[in-house]
Formats: structure tokens, C-alpha cells, sequence
């Protein structure tokens, strides 16, 4: 299905489950894809929900922004627009630049935009030398990759304590094929070309102060092997957002639901039973 940005940009997304199921947003990080969330989309449409599970402008198969503009206060104009066309507030869940996009919009809103909002792997004030790690691994291999192995490398080499898959071709959601025949990350270049991209830790201030305008149910679903939230990031999103409940998953970096598929669907499905 197709949605309209907040510029008339095209944003390309997953919509499945029950029409009369309670909505759900999934928004995904910096330089991934729809594809990013595993069996979390499956999960949630058959436990009842209504799912759209959305492309960034410039990522998957979103429309690129002319003018490169991927700030999160656009990426949360993107989003608002999508939940204008729904008949009730939904629930956001976010992973990373995802997480910072719902975050911003419902702290900048009327407590009655969203019902419940998911924070994966994400709080205001997240770990620099971590944060440094994710924005490298995504400046890296602009010039592309000649096979899905090379690719599979990378990934690897980034995310070493996640098993490298024995056939890569799972890697081609994630993947364009250009004209020159090398494979390329499925996101605009521009966005990382950006001076202040929006990946943490940018907009770590616009981040904290939207926080007290965050009234509604939220959980934070921490990587206990990410490097990019620590447990001071953890006491000081409680403290700013006094309502959050946190869930950690053993095993899981950064990407918590690719990691750890069955322990966050089942972490997220028992919170939005409870609050959406």
C-alpha cells in the first residue's frame, strides 16, 4: 500500500491483520527497511492488530526526497501523515530512528494522537561511542558491493555475535541492484550525506524536551548486548518519562528484533494487549 508523506512523498508500506483490529504503526531505523522487523508484522497481524509497517521517505521502496530531506522533525510530519488516514490513534513502535520519530511527534502532540508507544533499542540520550559505530557501518561501502557474499561480510563484521545467515539472498530486501551492476544499500545516499543525520545521537535536545510531553503508555525494549543504550540511558528515559516499562532481551544487540525475533514479538504483543 501507499501512503502520502507530509511533502507529497510517496512512503511505501506493509498494511495487513483485522480492519476493525486495533492499529499499529512499525516504523524502522536509520538505513533499514520495512523488511528490518523479522516475524514482528506476522505476529502482530495474527494476535488481531491492524499493521502497517512503513518505509521511510528514502529508504525501501519510499519515494527519495528531492531536496535530501530526511530530518526527524520531517521524518514526524511523514508519520502524522499516515496516521491522519486512520479512524482511530494508533500504536507507534519504533526501533532506533524509528523509536526518535514516534518519540518527537507524540511529545510535540495532543496526548490523544497515539495510544501506547514502543521504544526499541532507543532513549533521548543514547551511548556516543555506540551511536559513532551505526552512523560508520552506514557511511561505509558507498561505492556498493559486487555480490550478496561481500554484502553478508559487511554485515557480519558489524554485527559479529549474530550468526552469518549460510545463504545471503535474505539480504536482497535490504539491497538495490544499480545500472552498474553493483549492489547497493535500499536507502537515498543523501541520508547519511546529511551534516546532522537523522540517526542518535542528533537531536538529542529536541528528543529530551519532548519528553514531557510523553503521557501515554510506553516501553522501552533494550539489546542487553546493544552498545547503544546503557542503563544510565535506561534511568534517565524513567526519569523523563516516569511511565515507561522496560523490557531487556539476552542476546539481542542493536537490532533487537532481528536478533531475538521471538522474545520482542512476545514482549510487545503482551504490552499492546494491555494498552492498545
Amino acid at each position: 500500500m501507499e501512503f502520502k508523506g507530509s511533502t507529497g512523498l510517496r512512503i511505501a508500506a506493509d498494511v495487513g491483520g483485522d480492519p476493525a483490529g486495533a492499529p499499529v504503526i512499525l516504523m524502522h531505523g536509520g538505513g533499514q527497511t520495512r523488511h528490518s522487523w523479522g516475524t514482528a508484522f506476522e505476529a502482530l497481524t495474527a494476535d488481531g492488530f491492524r499493521v502497517i509497517n512503513l518505509d521511510a521517505r528514502g529508504h525501501g521502496d519510499s519515494e527519495w526526497a528531492p531536496d535530501g530531506d530526511y530530518s526527524l522533525p520531517t521524518l514526524a510530519d511523514d508519520l502524522r501523515a499516515v496516521m491522519s488516514t486512520l479512524d482511530r490513534p494508533p500504536a507507534l513502535v519504533g526501533a532506533s530512528m524509528g523509536g526518535a520519530t514516534g518519540l518527537l511527534l507524540v511529545g510535540n502532540s495532543p496526548p490523544a494522537i497515539a495510544r501506547a508507544l514502543v521504544l526499541v533499542d532507543i532513549v533521548p540520550r543514547l551511548e556516543i561511542t555506540g551511536s559513532a559505530k551505526v552512523l560508520g557501518f552506514m557511511r561505509a561501502n558507498v561505492d556498493g558491493f559486487a555480490s550478496l557474499d561481500e554484502a553478508a561480510d559487511a554485515v557480519t563484521a558489524y554485527n559479529p555475535h549474530r550468526p552469518r545467515p549460510k545463504d545471503p539472498s535474505g539480504l536482497m530486501k535490504n539491497l538495490r541492484l544499480h545500472a552498474d551492476g553493483r549492489l547497493y544499500w535500499h536507502w537515498d545516499p543523501k541520508f547519511v550525506e546529511r551534516r546532522i543525520p537523522s540517526e542518535p545521537p542528533a537531536f538529542i535536545d529536541s528528543l529530551v524536551a519532548a519528553c514531557t510531553g510523553v503521557h501515554i503508555p510506553t516501553l522501552l525494549v533494550r539489546g542487553m548486548k546493544s552498545d547503544i543504550v546503557s542503563e544510565a540511558g535506561v534511568a534517565d528515559l524513567r526519569r523523563l518519562v516516569p511511565q515507561t516499562e522496560v523490557f531487556d532481551v539476552p542476546g539481542a544487540g542493536h537490532m533487537v528484533a532481528g536478533d531475538r525475533n521471538d522474545a520482542f514479538n512476545a514482549s510487545i504483543i503482551e504490552f499492546l494487549r494491555r494498552t492498545a
